[in-house]
């Protein structure tokens, strides 16, 4: 008989953005500290940074909630966005559709003194930016970083994103692919995401070592700068401007 092979259903895995759900860590402490601050924001607005996958969604999510602020993700950004009535948060917001629109935004939420948190995979001197006017506001920001996961963080990680996802894979081979996989919270969550479609494709959800060994060369085979955007150390008592 003919194997059968299940055909994946289209329905993404969905982040638990709960504050309880976030891995805190020495690389994430000054993020942290400074999103339960927001009054003592420069000019009332903050930019999280830091490599693929170190948790700034979830942060922002976590920080939103709390302050009842609205989500506008960067690539959503067009025209000119009303007037903020509530804190605002955006996210990517170094990849705007339109960077009149994100300047225009920056000008509304100064002049109401609405609070406005930025996440980014870069600090503001770093974007792409063609519009100088946005360039020197965006530079202006305060900035705070999440630095690289330290190794115990990417342990932590890699056991919730097989958990989050149902996939049975035993510490002995979570071990093993820590070793094999780049160092960044980044690879870990493509690692997981691709597993998922693949187990799901094969009806399995305890996959065997060779769609492990699989998945992992493939990613493995790209450097661990791409996954990073570069380091700044964070400094837990001021946010930098950067």
């Amino acid at each position: 008989m003919a194997e059968t092979r299940q055909l994946p259903l289209p329905l993404p895995h969905v982040p638990a953005y709960a504050t309880t759900e976030f891995l805190a860590a020495d690389s994430n402490e000054p993020a942290r500290t400074w999103l339960t601050r927001t009054a003592d924001w420069p000019a009332g607005r903050l930019l999280l940074w830091g490599e693929e996958g170190v948790g700034k969604t979830h942060l922002l999510h976590v920080w939103a909630r709390r302050t009842g602020a609205l989500i506008i993700p960067g690539p959503a950004l067009r025209g000119l966005p009303p007037a903020p009535a509530t804190p605002l948060a955006i996210d990517d917001a170094d990849a705007p559709a339109e960077e009149a629109a994100l300047f225009h935004l920056l000008n509304t939420a100064a002049e109401a003194g609405i609070a406005l948190l930025l996440a980014a995979r870069a600090p503001a001197a770093r974007w792409s930016v063609r519009l100088p006017d946005l360039a020197s506001r965006a530079r202006a920001i305060a900035a705070v970083q999440i630095g690289p996961a330290e190794d115990s963080l990417l342990d932590a990680l890699l056991a919730k994103l097989l958990a989050e996802r149902a996939l049975m894979v035993a510490p002995e081979q979570q071990a093993w692919l820590r070793l094999r996989l780049p160092r960044a919270a980044g690879a870990l969550r493509e690692f997981a995401a691709r597993l998922d479609r693949a187990a799901l494709a094969h009806g399995l959800r305890r996959p065997p070592r060779w769609l492990l060994c699989r998945i992992a060369d493939d990613i493995s085979d790209r450097s661990d700068d791409d996954f990073m955007d570069g380091s700044i150390a964070p400094s837990p008592s001021h946010p930098a401007l950067v």
